[in-house]
């Protein structure tokens, strides 16, 4: 009988053992996904600080910054990009948030244009109200790596590893302010479209 409770007792130790080694794992799994997530966004916000005499005027100083800054980039790719932004109203998203939204959109359009002939290449941004909704479009040619939601999140086609955590903090950002997130690939040409309610 002793031998036998103590084997159950082994047992349970070692049950236990492997659920903290489990809970371990995940926790270390999450921990650099965060990491990722924060270095993914560190690039946007450096890359806006710079950007503070801007072409791009909106009425909206975060969104003027990150806008000319990623059109410079894009523009040193050789892409056609045409910003039409109009933010009439203090806004209810963070700047933070803001710049990651629009920084992680602008990255993904130029990954989007690689491999295109550069007559090919483009990007469309627009942004204004609709109602008491912030509404942001983006639209570019796409050479492939298509995004689709799954899940309810954003995923892409793109094999990298890494890629992905971009959308996936978009998918965040808006889901948490109440807002409508769309992606949309046909005819060589990506558009992504979100509404941000701001009442």
């Amino acid at each position: 009988m002793w031998f036998r409770g103590r084997g159950k007792a082994d047992r349970a130790i070692a049950a236990y053992q492997r659920e903290l080694v489990d809970t371990h794992y995940r926790e270390v799994e999450n921990m650099y996904r965060q990491m990722r997530m924060w270095r993914h966004d560190y690039r946007n916000h450096l890359q806006t600080m710079k950007a503070l005499d801007t072409p791009i005027k909106s009425s909206n100083a975060m969104a003027d910054a990150i806008l000319s800054s990623k059109m410079s980039l894009a523009q040193a790719h050789g892409i056609d990009v045409r910003v039409d932004a109009h933010i009439p109203i203090k806004l209810r998203i963070s700047e933070l948030d803001l710049c990651c939204v629009l920084g992680n959109l602008f990255d993904n359009a130029i990954e989007a244009n690689d491999g295109l002939p550069e007559a090919d290449c483009m990007i469309r941004v627009y942004m204004d109200m609709k109602g008491t909704q912030l509404y942001i479009s983006f639209t570019n040619a796409s050479s492939g790596g298509k995004q689709r939601k799954v899940g309810g999140r954003f995923r892409t086609t793109k094999s990298d590893e890494g890629h992905g955590f971009g959308l996936v903090h978009i998918d965040q950002i808006i889901e948490a302010a109440g807002g409508y997130l769309s992606c949309n690939s046909e005819d060589g040409a990506s558009t992504t479209e979100i509404l941000l309610p701001q009442s």
